[in-house]
């Protein structure tokens, strides 16, 4: 007994005028659906706003002690210089030494600006004059951080005593280097995380909403029945599929270009390249999107 396969062997050639008619039912499916219109042009959007501003590496607002032991117009600068960064707020000053301990281990502060007595004089009579540090190491990312930016700002201090004619200079270790480490960094040239973020939320933004689309529009047929009626058809199945990746690769082609819109607008992310290079990339990395969601 002879039994008819439920699916016709592979043409020898794709029907383009089949593979463009199920791609017009697919965008009209899809214009009459506003879940899916916002799920596909407007969550992009909202998805890189909130990861752009919620997602960052960077720390302001660093909060502060100082314990002051020289008590003159020198040390006064330099404390004035960390409030004044943008990365730390003072939050309070300390009368004894034994204070820095107990602020540390409440987490009162993050980090401890110990200016000994002495400082200035140090200062005008050409010798070193070291400052002290105390971090809490209880979060390494945050401690390094905040090291880093005391290290930069005393090291500005410094700088600007040397040119104001002042001999001798200010550093965070005590032991004068003999050599002067010239660092330039390339493409981020001030570590700004966002640099790094957002350009990544396109290939995350890109997969989540292409892989749930197209999942979704095959879940779509089942409900409504209008699977089986495609089956009917003299439709093969490669040109379904094709047929209906075709308005999503388009729709997530849009979607790049908005959120790409969204970083060089509200984030400032520099676009340097060929745009070409970057659109022939994301295609082959929407297709493999696409592919997985049908899979889904």
């Amino acid at each position: 007994m002879l039994t008819q396969s439920r699916n016709p062997p592979i043409p020898q050639s794709l029907n383009l005028g089949r593979l463009l008619a199920i791609a017009r039912k697919e965008v009209i499916q899809l214009r009459r659906d506003p879940r899916s219109l916002y799920m596909a042009f407007i969550m992009p959007a909202v998805l890189v706003l909130i990861f752009g501003f919620a997602i960052t590496f960077d720390l302001d607002d660093i909060p502060f002690g100082v314990y002051d032991g020289d008590g003159t117009l020198r040390s006064r600068e330099l404390v004035e210089a960390f409030r004044s960064s943008g990365y730390f707020t003072l939050q309070e000053r300390l009368r004894r030494p034994a204070d820095a301990d107990r602020l540390l281990e409440r987490g009162a502060v993050r980090l401890v600006l110990w200016i000994p007595a002495g400082f200035a004089a140090d200062l005008e009579a050409g010798r070193a004059a070291p400052v002290e540090a105390l971090l809490d190491g209880g979060d390494a990312n945050t401690a390094g951080t905040a090291l880093s930016y005391a290290q930069g700002i005393v090291a500005a201090y410094s700088g600007r005593v040397v040119l104001a004619g002042q001999s001798g200079g200010t550093s965070i270790d005590p032991s004068p280097a003999g050599v002067t480490a010239e660092v330039r960094v390339w493409y981020n040239e001030n570590l700004d995380s966002r640099l790094m973020i957002v350009p990544g939320l396109v290939a995350v933004i890109m997969m989540t909403i292409a892989a749930m689309l197209t999942s979704l529009t095959i879940a779509r047929e089942w409900e409504r029945g209008s699977m089986e009626q495609l089956a009917s058809t003299p439709v093969h199945r490669l040109e379904v599929v094709l047929g209906k990746l075709l308005p999503y690769l388009g729709i997530g082609l849009c979607d790049m270009v908005v959120v790409i819109g969204v970083g060089l607008v509200v984030f400032h992310i520099p676009f340097r390249g060929s745009p070409f290079m970057l659109f022939g990339a994301a295609s082959l990395f929407l297709l493999g999107s696409l592919g997985l969601g049908i899979f889904i």
